[in-house]
């Protein structure tokens, strides 16, 4: 399967942007569906999940509240609305898919290649 983000952007705090995951070359229904996100010289760490068949979501504390993951059976696209978007949420934003249930980035096998979303303060 074969996964490509896009929509990030530069965008001024407590504004918003919506980041997307298509997938290829398989459903993504398939897979429990993750973002993560990286800052310059931190670890990645886990954003949201979309458990497979899009039964449920998970968010890291640091986010929930804020994010919305869903998922668009029809476009077989994945979304992260993030809301409120804080500086700190300055990252480059990765969607990947995994077949066990995980917030660890390790679990997952297919990622795609990441989109840059800038907070301005």
């Amino acid at each position: 399967v074969q996964l490509q983000a896009s929509g990030g952007g530069l965008v001024q705090a407590g504004g918003s942007l919506r980041v997307s995951c298509a997938v290829s070359g398989g459903t993504f229904k398939r897979y429990h569906m993750g973002w993560f996100r990286q800052a310059p010289g931190k670890e990645r760490e886990f954003v949201a999940v979309l458990t497979r068949n899009g039964d449920n979501t998970y968010y890291a504390d640091s986010v929930k509240g804020r994010f919305t993951i869903s998922g668009d059976n029809a476009k077989n696209t994945v979304y992260l609305q993030m809301n409120s978007l804080k500086p700190d949420d300055t990252a480059v934003y990765y969607c990947a898919a995994a077949l066990k249930f995980s917030s660890e980035w390790s679990t997952y096998t297919y990622w795609g290649q990441g989109t840059q979303v800038t907070v301005s303060s």
